[in-house]
């Protein structure tokens, strides 16, 4: 996979409104302020395509990107710690799981995880809930440039006991630095094919 062509499609606020399943999709999960838009755009090669935030909470919507005409990287809403009304929160879950669970063209969900943190409750109930569900799903560690390397590996594995997978199963990456970023394609390449 190149990103050497991309475009932003659209902004889906409900399930009736998602554009037409005619190339595969890659969605990306992740807590809020995970690092989601950030390893979006580095592994597209853009700044700022995908929008970047402090502010957790900022993407409310599925955000579809067109890749090299082959396929769509879709940006999911954060859940987790997002201060917005609870009525609210509800209906990005409801638009989340509407999606994942009956979208024939979605290929994989990446899950974004923070490398430097415990695992979390959240994270482990959707990974369980794709596992039951038969979602095809890659892990991807994030700021792993924030660890030293010794860190790294052992966050990792912490992670990995907690998330009952192996180093095969999931991968490190760096936003800021990119390490990581050509693994993941090669990832994403396969579970386009």
């Amino acid at each position: 996979m190149r990103c050497s062509e991309v475009e932003f499609i659209d902004s889906v606020f409900a399930l009736r409104r998602l554009p037409e399943a005619d190339l595969p999709e890659v969605a990306f999960a992740g807590r809020s302020n995970v690092g989601k838009s950030s390893l979006m755009n580095r592994l597209l090669n853009r700044k700022s395509l995908v929008k970047v935030s402090t502010k957790p909470g900022k993407t409310q919507s599925l955000n579809f990107f067109r890749v090299d005409q082959r396929c769509y990287f879709v940006d999911l809403p954060g859940y987790g710690f997002a201060k917005v009304d609870k009525k609210l929160q509800d209906a990005w879950q409801a638009l989340i799981a509407g999606y994942i669970e009956t979208r024939p063209t979605l290929r994989c969900v990446v899950v974004i995880v923070d490398l430097r943190h415990a695992p979390k409750e959240l994270d482990r109930m959707l990974i369980d809930w794709l596992r039951t569900k038969a979602i095809p799903h890659l892990l991807v560690y994030t700021k792993m440039d924030k660890l030293s390397r010794n860190e790294q590996a052992k966050q990792a594995r912490l992670l990995d006991a907690g998330f009952g997978v192996t180093a095969a199963d999931r991968l490190l990456f760096s936003a800021k630095t990119g390490e990581g970023r050509e693994a993941l394609l090669e990832r994403l390449d396969a579970a386009l094919a």
